[in-house]
C-alpha cells in the first residue's frame, strides 16, 4: 500500500539569487504545487492583500500562536514576527498537495529540525559577479546596502552543506527544470514508498 503524502519544499539563498521567479514559474508549471503564505505582525505596504501576500496579525495573536507550538518557524525582524503557520502546510500536505517555502537559512533550519523529510534546496547565482550585477540592476538600493548585501551572500553561502541540493540559477527555465526533476527523485525514494507485500512475488511489474 502506498501512502501518498504531499512534498514541502523549502528554498533558501542569497538575496537576488532568484528565488522568488523560480518559486513563481514552479507554481505556474505545478498545478498541485501551493505556496505557503507567512504570518507577520508588520502592517500591510500598499497593495499587499490579507492572505495573499501575507497573513497580517495583531502582535497578541502572533504571540498567543507561539505559546500554542502553531508555528513551523519564526523570527523577530524590526520589531514585527514574521512566521510559518503549521496547520495550513499539514492540512495540504496530507492531502497530497505539495507546498513551496521561500525562505530565509534562519527559518529552514527551524522547519528541517521540526520536519526533516522535507525537500531542503539552496539556489545560488553562477557566481558573486553576477549577484552584484543582478542587485544593481534593481536600482532599489545605495551602494553600501549593496555591499553588505554581497558580505551577506558570502556568509550564507556557509550554510549550503545543511541542504539537500544546491541549484545554480544561471537560466531561470534550465534551474526550473532541475527543481522539477529534484521533486520527481524525491518521490521515488524509499523512505517515501512504505510499500507493504504480503506474501508477494515482487518483480518489476509489481511497482507498475
Amino acid at each position: 500500500m502506498e501512502i501518498n503524502h504531499g512534498l514541502l519544499i523549502v528554498l533558501s539563498g542569497p538575496s537576488g539569487a532568484g528565488k522568488g521567479t523560480i518559486c513563481q514559474e514552479l507554481l505556474r508549471q505545478m498545478p498541485n504545487l501551493r505556496y505557503s503564505v507567512s504570518s507577520t505582525t508588520r502592517c500591510p505596504r500598499p497593495g499587499e492583500v490579507d492572505g495573499v501576500h501575507y497573513h497580517f496579525r495583531p502582535r497578541q495573536e502572533f504571540e498567543a500562536m507561539l505559546a500554542s507550538d502553531e508555528l513551523l518557524e519564526w523570527a523577530e525582524f524590526c520589531d514585527n514576527y514574521y512566521g510559518t503557520p503549521r496547520f495550513a502546510v499539514e492540512q495540504a500536505i496530507q492531502a497530497g498537495l505539495d507546498v513551496i517555502l521561500e525562505i530565509e537559512i534562519q527559518g529552514a533550519l527551524q522547519i528541517k529540525k521540526r520536519f526533516p523529510q522535507g525537500v531542503f534546496t539552496f539556489i545560488v547565482p553562477p557566481s558573486l559577479d553576477v549577484l552584484s550585477e543582478r542587485i544593481h540592476k534593481r536600482g532599489t538600493e545605495t551602494e553600501e546596502v549593496i555591499q553588505k548585501r554581497l558580505a551577506k551572500a558570502v556568509q550564507e553561502l556557509e550554510y549550503v552543506s545543511e541542504y539537500d541540493y544546491v541549484v545554480v540559477n544561471d537560466e531561470v527555465p534550465v534551474a526550473v527544470d532541475k527543481l522539477k526533476s529534484i521533486l520527481v527523485a524525491e518521490r521515488c525514494r524509499v523512505k517515501r514508498k512504505p510499500f507493504v507485500f504480503k506474501g508477494e512475488f515482487i518483480n518489476e511489474t509489481t511497482f507498475t
